[in-house]
Parts: C-alpha cells; sequence; structure tokens
C-alpha cells in the first residue's frame, strides 16, 4: 500500500496565563495544521504543483518548515553548532525545487523531529534570551510571534493548494 500523510492528533494550548504556554500551544496548533491539511494525500499528490505560476507544493511547504524550524530555534536562538538541512550550494529555495514523492514520508518523520528538537532547545532557554540575526536582537518570544507567522502565512497557502488538488477544505 503506498503512503499516504497521516491525520496528526489534535493540539490545544491555554486561552489564559502567560505567555510561553499560550505561544508554544498555537505554535503547536500552527504545526498541527499544516500537516492536517496534508492528511490523506498520497506523496505523488504531496509533491503536485498545482498552481502553474508557483513552486509551491505541500511536500515542499513541509520541507521548509523543518528547514525554518532548525534555523530559528536551533542554530540561531540555542546556537547550535549543526549546519543547515539542505545544502545552501543548491540554492536558498531547494526545499521547494527539487522535490521527489519518494521522500515524502522520511520528509514528514525530518519535520516531527525538527520540532522535537526546537521544542527541546528552546525548553532550555528563558524565554527572554536574546541572540543576533543581521545585527538586530531577538528574543526566544519573538521565535514563537515570527514561527506562528510563518506557519499562519504558509498553512493559507497549503489551503489554497489542498484545495486544487482534490477539492478539500477546511482542514
Amino acid at each position: 500500500m503506498a503512503w499516504t500523510a497521516p491525520v496528526p492528533a489534535p493540539v490545544d494550548g491555554p486561552l489564559v496565563g502567560s505567555d510561553r504556554p499560550m505561544l508554544e500551544g498555537y505554535l503547536g496548533w500552527q504545526r498541527a495544521t499544516l500537516l492536517n491539511i496534508c492528511a490523506g494525500l498520497s506523496a505523488d499528490q504531496l509533491a503536485t504543483r498545482p498552481l502553474p505560476a508557483s513552486n509551491l507544493s505541500l511536500l515542499g511547504l513541509v520541507r521548509h518548515a523543518a528547514k525554518v524550524e532548525r534555523i530559528w530555534f536551533r542554530i540561531r536562538a540555542a546556537g547550535e553548532a549543526i549546519g543547515p538541512l539542505y545544502d545552501p550550494a543548491l540554492g536558498k529555495d531547494h526545499d521547494f525545487d527539487h522535490l521527489d514523492p519518494g521522500d515524502a514520508e522520511a520528509a514528514f518523520d525530518r519535520l516531527r523531529a525538527e520540532w522535537a528538537a526546537a521544542d527541546a532547545a528552546a525548553a532550555a532557554l528563558d524565554f527572554d534570551s536574546t541572540f543576533e540575526v543581521h545585527d538586530d536582537a531577538f528574543s526566544l518570544r519573538m521565535v514563537y510571534v515570527h514561527m506562528i507567522g510563518e506557519y499562519a502565512r504558509h498553512n493559507g497557502h497549503a489551503d489554497l493548494l489542498r484545495e486544487q488538488l482534490d477539492g478539500v477544505t477546511g482542514r
């Protein structure tokens, strides 16, 4: 049987209280939303670019999410001495441009592994910890805000891609 993207477990978070648990919960919800939009699709469907003028695909968005999780939480915020997921020499859009449906399951596993590693890296940091990116100071709090925005934007893209693939909306 061919692999299809699984339905993620539901995610919930607090609606009141301090910033950190609310932002962690909302990021978790955004992460699960991306997987939910992909759920039930085959690897070939995930790799399809249904909008001719765009290089976007659901598989590309999954790969991109793993890349930015690693960059923002592990490399930038936590200062881990690890390399990028994709060789920069292959181009800044390698995560979107070079797709292989045979890599879909591994890409989903890689994304979930990056989530776990990002969460572990963030757990070791104070929410007000700062680091520099291009001469600007960022706090871990801002990383959460940035990543929620990143997922929200790309989940909107993912909704449109899914609707073009099979007509499904509202995932």
